[in-house]
């Protein structure tokens, strides 16, 4: 089983030219970002091209028609013939019968289109919560999950030890791990490698090894990893300067850098 290691854009300065330069020197496998915009495909596909890099394309449904919104933006992904497409998807207000019409069709879709499909377990989207999440699960087995758990800590304002079967159900339908690091109080440690938030960190990568262990169970061939940790406001500042208390690509890469070892020494 192998990892393949993606760099998300998401908070990254400069050009197409300047970045995806930058994440393949890195060593990392793949990138993650939106949909390039007609103006900008050819660009994108003559670098991914170029560098060698593999696809994660990120979509966020909009309403008042959640599932239209999925659809056009899901199309449009597929014809880049991304690895996987990661959705943001439908609301947390949205009333179970909707969500579950939403989710039907995002299924369907998926078969015609013929790219998987995870939807991140997100704030403010139907799976918010471990529990809400479970639920969609169960009524729709087929269904796949970016496991993004940081931000279920911050929901539920605790490290989830109550949640033991939601997110054992969860953790089977991941397909795509978003790494980083949340806690009680914010989807975000201001440092994964500060001693105070060790107990978070182990967490998390209790979690992300019980994942890669059912993959490997169950004869995967790889695992996809993005050490997702974001700017400002996300990343933590200092007051009166708004200067962030870290340099992003770098905890991006040290926590890619550990994953890749941790993944190699328990599942490579």
């Amino acid at each position: 089983m192998e990892l393949k290691l993606m760099k998300a854009l998401w908070g990254m300065p400069g050009t197409y030219e300047t970045q995806l330069r930058q994440i393949a020197e890195a060593g990392y496998d793949g990138v993650e970002c939106h949909v390039p915009t007609e103006e900008e495909e050819p660009l994108f596909r003559e670098l991914m091209d170029r560098y060698g890099l593999k696809a994660v394309l990120q979509i966020h449904t909009e309403g008042p028609d959640h599932s239209a919104s999925f659809e056009k933006q899901a199309r449009r992904a597929a014809s880049f013939r991304p690895e996987l497409i990661n959705s943001h998807s439908a609301k947390d207000s949205m009333p179970y019968e909707e969500q579950l019409a939403f989710f039907g069709h995002a299924l369907r879709l998926e078969r015609e289109i013929g790219v998987p499909v995870a939807h991140e377990t997100h704030r403010g989207r139907a799976m918010f919560t471990p529990w809400s999440t479970a639920r969609l699960l169960r009524d729709l087995p087929e269904l796949r999950i970016t496991a993004d758990f940081s931000h279920w800590c911050c929901v539920c304002e605790s490290m989830l030890p109550d949640q033991a079967d939601n997110l054992a159900l969860a953790m089977r339908h991941a397909v795509y791990i978003h790494g980083r690091v949340g806690f009680e109080q914010g989807p975000q440690v201001p440092d994964f490698r500060a001693p105070e938030y060790e107990y978070a960190l182990v967490r998390h990568e209790q979690w992300w090894d019980e994942i890669c262990g059912l993959h490997l169970r169950e004869g995967r061939q790889s695992v996809l990893f993005t050490p997702e940790f974001g700017p400002p406001c996300y990343m933590h500042t200092q007051p009166y300067t708004n200067q962030p208390v870290v340099d992003l690509w770098d905890i991006c890469y040290a926590m890619g850098q550990r994953f890749r070892e941790r993944f190699g020494r328990k599942f490579g």
